[in-house]
């Protein structure tokens, strides 16, 4: 795995929960899944047309090479790959509002994107393969009904686990919040503590925000932009989850925080929330037969639900570039078209899935082990945030959270609250 610096972008808790975090061409494919196999570029002599095209700092080594390799294989433009370091989020925002933004770009798609008059829509690049994509991820890269952005890589997150280690406690399964926090503190013992979600998980949940409310049956928001979750019940697994967040079952102050496989492989602890992206890694340490998986477990055993967060990236053309129908033919032949390059990206440099469903079904890496089980359980439990969620709503929740989790405030109350600053906001998008 690469260094633990460079996770910084899994803050995305998918595109997600944490985003809060951004012409007609020739159809090619059909329904039945089907497109260009090769890297190849359009054909023809290479282009005059220079595009842009921006990436955040990834933490797998060779995903910079990879990049490059991909630009340089196109041959409609010459495209420069700029790998941005920090910040993303605001270097992309700040280039995309002065104008020295890229042409082509990965991000997180939002409302204001488009309200801003930053992105185009996208529905022409996938007319033909649209089928060969689950509904939710197109739902998550829709605003209004319209494609702003194209499903990059499927980023699942949930809980692995030493298998070793709960089969030393006789722990067969976690159905429940309940249960976690039973196992976290039965496999909790001298230096190795039962759960790592994050180094300030004891004060805001960490990573296991989001799946505290999605396992009681809830989201974020609803299709008709209506808040997702019952306060009541939200309120009741929170209380459960303040507990665990007291109790000495959690890691916490680590070198590397919950998106790095580390803690895991180190023996630190015995269940760690983390993405699919690091089942490579803990495989190389662990053995794939040494390492399973569960969803976030369902908030009680009557209607709670388990849950996995399905996170990723999406892809970008830029509604002020001068060069808009080359950004979008070049987008097209990378992220639609280019199934060689799509796998080689998704699956080469950490595990991701594939967002074409004919790509991830015959994916070789795919296919057995913890990455099959990965993918089985992304598609039975997997949620994806909804484009409507702001910064806004997303501090709301999360400074509720941080109130109730680490200062013990009364639940409900704080919840109410947030549910007030998130309707607001809604009320703007009308």
């Amino acid at each position: 795995m690469a260094n633990a610096s460079a996770f910084t972008r899994r803050r995305l808790l998918g595109g997600a929960l944490g985003a809060a975090a951004l012409g007609t061409l020739a159809a090619c494919g059909s329904n039945s899944g089907t497109g260009s196999q090769t890297g190849g570029g359009g054909g023809g002599s290479a282009s005059s047309v220079a595009l842009s095209q921006w990436y955040h700092q990834y933490g797998e080594a060779g995903t910079q090479e990879a990049a490059k390799k991909y630009a340089a294989a196109y041959t409609d433009a010459k495209v420069t790959i700029q790998w941005i370091p920090g910040d993303y989020d605001a270097k992309l925002t700040s280039g995309l509002s002065s104008g020295s933004g890229p042409d082509a770009f990965e991000g997180h798609l939002s409302r204001s994107l488009v309200a801003s008059g930053q992105i185009v829509a996208l529905d022409d690049l996938i007319a033909d393969v649209k089928d060969d994509y689950d509904p939710s991820d197109l739902v998550s890269s829709s605003i209004d009904g319209k494609l702003y952005a194209l499903p990059m890589i499927i980023d699942p997150q949930m809980i692995y686990f030493s298998k070793e280690a709960l089969s030393a406690k006789g722990i067969t399964a976690i159905a429940t919040v309940d249960d976690l926090i039973s196992a976290a503190a039965e496999l909790t013992s001298g230096d190795v503590k039962g759960l790592f979600a994050g180094n300030t998980a004891n004060v805001d949940l960490g990573g296991m925000q989001g799946p505290a409310i999605f396992s009681t049956g809830g989201t974020f928001l609803t299709e008709d932009k209506k808040v997702g979750f019952d306060v009541a019940k939200v309120s009741d697994v929170l209380v459960k989850l303040r507990t665990l967040a007291q109790s000495k079952s959690l890691l916490l102050g680590n070198d590397t925080d919950w998106w790095d496989p580390t803690a895991l492989n180190d023996g630190l602890c015995a269940m760690q929330w983390q993405g699919m992206w690091a089942v490579p890694g803990m495989a190389e340490v662990l053995g794939d037969d040494g390492i399973g998986a569960f969803p976030f477990p369902a908030a009680n055993a009557t209607d709670g639900k388990p849950a996995v967060v399905k996170g990723g990236w999406q892809a970008f053309v830029n509604a002020k570039s001068a060069h808009v129908d080359e950004a979008k033919a070049f987008t097209k032949w990378l992220w639609v078209d280019n199934l060689e390059d799509q796998e080689d990206w998704c699956l080469n440099y950490g595990f991701h899935i594939p967002p074409r469903k004919s790509l991830a079904a015959k994916a070789e890496k795919l296919q057995s082990g913890v990455a099959a089980e990965s993918v089985k359980l992304n598609t039975d439990h997997g949620i994806a945030n909804s484009p409507e969620w702001t910064p806004a709503m997303q501090t709301a929740l999360s400074d509720a959270v941080t109130r109730i989790i680490g200062k013990n405030a009364d639940p409900e109350k704080e919840l109410n609250a947030a549910v007030k600053k998130i309707n607001s906001e809604l009320a703007k998008i009308g």
